[in-house]
């Protein structure tokens, strides 16, 4: 079964274990996830439930491409990684 896994950084803010789920998509994933830590769907999306801006999935070390629907297809041995995406100069 896929795995979600948040980077310790997240963690400081808020409870976020590696989870093991079910699903075809990264929104499915996600989704799984958000039943048992709604908190974190805020942190992770935004008011509409796209991927916020300041944050940055990768699925088996590639990063997602439709960051609207989260519809990027993942397998039963993907390894999703949600990350705070850092900017600045």
């Amino acid at each position: 079964m896929p795995r979600v896994v948040f980077t310790a950084n997240l963690e400081r803010h808020l409870s976020c274990p590696e989870t093991i789920v079910s699903g075809d998509s990264v929104r499915e994933a996600l989704d799984a996830v958000f039943e048992t830590h709604q908190q974190l769907k805020s942190y992770v999306l935004d008011d509409q439930s796209r991927l916020r801006q300041h944050m940055v999935i990768f699925v088996d070390g590639k990063t997602i491409i439709d960051r609207v629907h989260l519809s990027d297809a993942i397998s039963e041995n993907s390894e999703i990684y949600v990350m705070q995406a850092l900017s600045g100069g």
